[in-house]
């Protein structure tokens, strides 16, 4: 496993800290799950980003057309 330090301002930090101790969890947990979460959101969009060229050409232009066809 690696290991990353990074500085976060004050606010960050007793933001961070209060959610760790709300949730019963350490703040590595907590950053580890938000890395996670914002890695899988890029890789969503990168996908999209390259789908979408595809949808149009087939009629997709909107959420609304995708499931029209699902139904």
């Amino acid at each position: 496993m690696g290991t990353l330090t990074m500085r976060i301002d004050e606010r960050m930090e007793a933001e961070l800290a209060r959610l760790a101790e709300a949730s019963h969890r350490t703040k590595s947990d907590l950053a580890r799950e938000m890395l996670r979460r914002q890695i899988a959101i890029r890789r969503f969009e990168a996908l999209r980003a390259r789908a979408v060229p595809y949808a149009e050409a087939a009629g997709y232009l909107t959420d609304e057309d995708v499931f029209r066809d699902v139904s």
